[in-house]
């Protein structure tokens, strides 16, 4: 690694070219970025400031020594800014054409800062940038016109952007010219051979725009390889998958959570997922793996994003992601996988699409917790039998105790009976589904253009008062929101506090819904004919979302094999009760700076009294207690060093954990001194 301050434009001024790298993601700064730089600019000048430090560029090269020949590059990091001044340098070129009244030149502009005057045509830009943004630049670069659908690209809004603050300052080019002079960087040049350009990258890429965990991922992945694999693994896998997640771009985090859930068996934090993976992949073949991510992108555009070419499933799909249930997508994405395979045929994926949906729409009814569903779906595809791949899973839901249950007809209607629906956010959902039941599934309404009606108003006038009588206020309260008085309509706004006798008049007889048809035939509308109604719903409800039918000697058979299986149970930090409040936060900080040691070797692993941290084996364990954490150290006492006099020695006393030596933990100022014993641990395990 070479490392050195210089002007920008003598850096850039050199027979070479940049090269954006196909991993980099594309050039993200906006207005507000080149107006800052611009700023800085202007106060440059005005001040005659000597020099102004901008940042760093760090590119690769394979050898640390130019020739002759118009040297190749491989920006690492500083695209943004680099990319933004020759931005800048392009709008000044294009101000200077057939104009001789400053000292600096259209020709000088663009042979020093923009094109390599006398390269071959493949090495004649000083930059290349990728994707879409190379095809625009270049353009530019060629004084050519953009296509509309261009025009809103980053790279053609800043040019532009310059070219506005050129024109309404009427500023002095040289003047200009001489405050870009001393913008000055420092240029680290890196050997590929000698230097780690991943390392690099992460410690460099702590400010400026946040990358997301993808873009890490996507860099760790491309950056180790040599060109031609890193062009062939980026234009066979990574840009398919770039691709099917462009207008959901947020999304691709969740999915790489959810794919290493598959993988790893542990539910990764969404801030640790690049971490994660990076562990996942240690000493795999890296196109093996992107192949299989791969594969379940798709698989995850699919499910989330709406890609589904057949109807059926794709509308069953829809179903269970209106009920905002993304930690089933692990699940889901093995299920699928399965059915892609040929393990499934369509009518058994659809069954169990079903059963999801049933489970997890029960649940939301009877306001079970949501906190266990991620272990729940976590660890739900290992335990299914495939050669009773439905039935099993059948029967494993209906086994599910506690927070983890399915809710029986009785306590699913009863619920259906008295909540307030109204205000649940499945409320139309429900309703929906209802009325496509009673249609047979072939209603042609559009959940988009219906509103949730109340039969009895929310605010009720004279009328509505002496239709339900002298107990009015009681039944108001009470059955304003449940679903007896509930319908859908396209008219709210129209119905809004009419007499019954109106609306069934106004909206409910031409509004073509099937829930209001049983409407049409009552004369008034009264706490009788609430309770019928909701009666009647709720029957429905049972029958569209159905509890599993087996027969006893069924569950009893799986109740004997889940016995067997849950020896080898999967935990999560969810099981450890004395992790919350402040001991979780301390548990989170210790483990963050422990898997730091080194996230390429150091595993973390949730057992049933204790997590444990090892690289070829444990070399620490945390027990969670209710005031402190215990740490357990995979050393002989006699080898810490401890001058501080935290440890005790254990060795012989039987201890949840690994190791002779104890310490405890109580707060946050103490995890330097543990580190320091930690590390030992660690270091020891590492060099033996």
């Amino acid at each position: 690694m070479k490392a050195g301050e210089t002007q920008f434009v003598n850096f850039l001024n050199q027979n070479q070219q940049l090269i954006i790298p196909v991993y980099q993601r594309t050039y993200s700064w906006g207005i507000s970025q080149c107006r800052q730089l611009w700023e800085d600019l202007m106060k440059v000048i005005k001040n005659n400031t000597e020099a102004h430090f901008i940042g760093s560029i760090v590119y690769v090269s394979d050898g640390l020594y130019v020739n002759t020949e118009t040297q190749s590059y491989l920006v690492i990091d500083g695209q943004q800014r680099l990319t933004t001044i020759s931005l800048l340098f392009l709008a000044i070129r294009d101000r200077l054409k057939n104009n001789t009244n400053f000292s600096v030149n259209e020709r000088q502009i663009t042979n020093q800062f923009l094109t390599n005057e006398f390269a071959l045509q493949d090495k004649k830009n000083k930059l290349c940038l990728t994707q879409g943004d190379k095809v625009i630049f270049e353009k530019l670069l060629n004084s050519q016109k953009a296509e509309e659908s261009e025009k809103q690209n980053k790279i053609w809004l800043n040019y532009n952007y310059f070219v506005e603050e050129l024109n309404e300052t009427n500023i002095n080019l040289d003047e200009l010219y001489s405050g870009i002079r001393r913008l000055i960087i420092v240029s680290i040049v890196l050997d590929r051979k000698n230097d780690n350009p991943q390392l690099i990258f992460e410690s460099l890429n702590s400010t400026g725009l946040d990358l997301s965990q993808s873009d890490l991922i996507r860099n760790f992945v491309l950056m180790g390889l040599e060109n031609n694999l890193q062009e062939k693994i980026y234009n066979e896998y990574w840009l398919p998958m770039e691709r099917l997640f462009t207008r959901s771009v947020e999304k691709f985090d969740y999915f790489m959570r959810a794919y290493l859930t598959i993988k790893t068996k542990a539910i990764p934090r969404l801030d640790e997922v690049y971490v994660v993976f990076k562990q996942h992949t240690y000493g795999k073949d890296i196109k093996e793996i992107i192949s299989d991510v791969y594969k379940f992108s798709e698989h995850y555009a699919n499910i989330e994003l709406d890609h589904e070419a057949d109807q059926e499933i794709k509308t069953i799909f829809q179903d269970i992601k209106t009920l905002k249930v993304d930690v089933s997508h692990p699940f889901l994405l093995c299920v699928y996988n399965d059915y892609k395979d040929n393990v499934l045929s369509k009518e058994q994926l659809v069954l169990v699409l079903k059963l999801i949906e049933n489970y997890t729409f029960r649940r939301a009814i009877c306001g079970v917790p949501t906190n266990s569903l991620n272990k729940t779906f976590a660890s739900l595809y290992e335990e299914i039998d495939q050669k009773n791949y439905f039935e099993s899973l059948q029967a494993i839901l209906v086994l599910k105790d506690g927070y983890r249950r399915f809710p029986k007809d009785n306590e699913f209607k009863n619920e259906l009976l008295k909540k307030d629906i109204y205000h649940s956010r499945n409320c139309l959902y429900l309703l929906f589904k209802i009325e496509n039941y009673l249609n047979n599934n072939r209603t042609e309404l559009d959940i988009n253009k219906l509103s949730i009606e109340h039969i009895m108003p929310q605010e009720i006038t004279a009328k509505w008062k002496e239709e339900l009588g002298s107990d009015y206020e009681r039944i108001h309260e009470e059955y304003l929101h449940t679903l007896g008085n509930l319908t859908l309509t396209g008219f709210n706004q129209e119905m809004s506090n009419k007499s019954f006798q109106e609306k069934k008049k106004d909206g409910f007889e031409n509004s073509g819904v099937f829930l209001n048809k049983e409407l049409l035939n009552l004369e008034k509308w009264n706490e009788e004919q609430m309770i019928k109604r909701v009666e009647a719903l709720s029957n429905f409800a049972v029958s569209i979302w159905q509890f599993p039918d087996l027969k006893e000697e069924t569950v009893s058979k799986y109740k004997e094999v889940i016995k067997k299986k849950d020896k080898d149970v999967d935990y999560t930090i969810d099981d450890y009760e004395h992790l919350e409040g402040n001991m979780l936060e301390l548990f989170n900080q210790l483990r963050e700076r422990i898997i730091k040691l080194d996230t390429s070797i150091v595993k973390e692993e949730y057992k049933k009294l204790y997590i444990a941290y090892k690289a070829d084996t444990n070399f620490v364990d945390i027990v969670p207690q209710k005031s402190r954490l215990r740490l357990s150290l995979n050393m002989e006492f006699s080898e810490i060093v401890d001058p501080k006099g935290l440890c005790k020695d254990v060795g012989g006393k039987g201890r949840w954990g690994n190791g002779d030596v104890e310490v405890g933990i109580l707060s946050v100022d103490q995890i330097n001194d543990i580190m320091f014993l930690i590390k030992q641990s660690f270091d020891k395990q590492v060099v033996e």
